[in-house]
């Protein structure tokens, strides 16, 4: 699944987390989320938890679908 790399980085701006932080929260390593926030894709049970460990919905992290 692809994440949107302009709104992940805004969601984790507006939570005020760094990395460190979401990967505890996400319960996902901070490789994983250096990875995604270089563009790199994942897979949906990730994108998941990296949305709920910033508080939002996955459709406000990922591509509009039509973009």
């Amino acid at each position: 699944m692809r994440i949107d790399r302009v709104k992940f980085a805004a969601e984790l701006a507006r939570a005020d987390m760094n990395v460190k932080k979401l990967a505890e929260r996400a319960g996902v390593s901070r490789v994983t989320i250096t990875s995604v926030r270089g563009g790199k894709s994942c897979s949906a049970t990730t994108a998941h938890k990296l949305a709920a460990g910033l508080g939002v919905s996955v459709n406000d992290i990922t591509p509009d679908a039509g973009a």
